[in-house]
């Protein structure tokens, strides 16, 4: 899966060129992962649904929230609402 995010822009600065959106790979178990937090699931939830462990859930999540550049797991479930996961 590719998602495309446009990165936030900086209010400081003059009108200068935005760069293009960023396209972001997510190998196709993150992107269940994702899903399965997106509609409220918690990780204990996620990892029975996907047959594997919390902490390999754990870790999914994680290069996710580092591939899209999100901090926490609330920032991650509204970015996936909105990309309509």
């Amino acid at each position: 899966m590719s998602l495309t995010l446009a990165e936030p822009q900086q209010q400081l600065q003059p009108q200068a060129p935005q760069a293009e959106p960023q396209a972001v790979s997510l190998a196709p178990r993150e992107e269940e992962a994702l899903r399965h937090i997106a509609a409220g699931h918690t990780y204990l939830q996620t990892a029975r649904h996907m047959g594997l462990s919390k902490h390999t859930v754990d870790a999914y999540l994680r290069r996710i929230r580092s591939k899209l550049g999100v901090h926490t797991t609330a920032e991650l479930t509204r970015l996936a609402i909105a990309l309509g996961l």
